[in-house]
């Protein structure tokens, strides 16, 4: 069974591309359209999330929140989320995976109303899923939460954070995540200098932020072109030198250039290929489990310059 949560409106017994409440829904494996069929009672559907944790006697489980990004239909994200998790399990991740699905047009000429629609469903991110499972930690809390978003998610997941911090129910409570992955991240760099007040309140309700970052991505670039005199991104370049500690860079471009022919060169390629590569799916494991430290994840090495890369 796959598990997401939806703020796409209805459109009969299928979703629009507007706005909506959220909808929690539960999808057989066979099935590859979600449907108002598939949704559930909000609360049967955490209980259930809270069960498919992998929790045991003296064993953390583990929920991890896919956020996708821009030009993204709901039969892609379900798509991709299934990618995700097979990958995931492949390399022995016991959890559950979760989406968080958000009203983005399908179309590559949407990217203006894809980030207005992005910032509207951060409240819903915050409200919908963050507050939810927040109050579900406790101080024997026995599952850690993480968070993978990719490409606007990204920007959208930074927003989320600063609602939670705005809010001051939310604020007066101890919750945190523990490992976020920023996957092609459409949002600035210069945004996760350290004490920037855009990336505070993520680097503070997160044990650990991981950006990975590819140069020849050039979906990013043409983001660029359209926010002329805004900073560079941080999937396409990484973190800036004076970034937090909590933050850590990882170097995709050798790997993705090197293993190109096995990604193949659809439009696009250079920003979604991590979702098609067994070998990112190993670090982000590794990432997610939290047993290594960031210098010794066995697939990492180092740059002529000394930097961490993916290899």
């Amino acid at each position: 069974m796959d598990y997401f949560f939806s703020v796409r409106g209805r459109a009969g017994d299928l979703y629009s591309d507007k706005l909506g409440k959220a909808k929690y829904l539960a999808i057989p494996g066979s099935v590859k359209q979600a449907t108002r069929a598939h949704e559930i009672d909000k609360r049967k559907w955490f209980k259930a999330v809270q069960s498919k944790a992998g929790a045991k006697p003296l064993i953390k489980g583990h929920i991890v929140i896919f956020v996708h990004g821009f030009n993204t239909e709901l039969y892609d994200m379900l798509e991709r989320h299934r990618k995700i998790r097979k990958g995931l399990e492949a390399h022995g991740f016991k959890g559950t995976l979760i989406s968080f699905d958000w009203p983005s047009n399908g179309s590559a000429f949407g990217y203006s109303s894809d980030r207005r629609d992005a910032r509207l469903s951060a409240d819903r991110l915050f409200r919908d899923g963050l507050t939810e499972l927040s109050a579900l930690q406790q101080e024997d809390c026995d599952f850690n939460i993480h968070v993978l978003a990719h490409s606007m998610g990204c920007f959208l997941l930074r927003e989320a954070f600063d609602y939670a911090d705005d809010d001051h129910k939310t604020a007066q409570k101890s919750w945190t995540v523990s490992q976020v992955a920023l996957v092609a991240a459409d949002i600035s760099q210069k945004s996760l200098r350290d004490g920037s007040s855009k990336s505070a309140s993520l680097l503070r309700h997160s044990t650990r932020v991981t950006s990975y970052y590819n140069p020849y991505d050039d979906i990013l670039s043409i983001s660029e072109v359209k926010r002329i005199g805004v900073s560079r991104r941080l999937g396409r370049i990484g973190l800036p030198q004076d970034h937090s500690d909590k933050a850590a860079n990882l170097y995709c471009g050798k790997f993705f250039r090197d293993n190109s022919d096995d990604f193949g060169d659809a439009v696009g390629i250079s920003h979604r290929w991590y979702f098609d590569s067994p070998r990112f799916y190993e670090d982000l494991f590794h990432t997610f489990m939290g047993k290594l430290d960031r210098e010794v994840i066995p697939t990492r090495g180092r740059t002529d310059q000394g930097n961490l890369s993916l290899k």
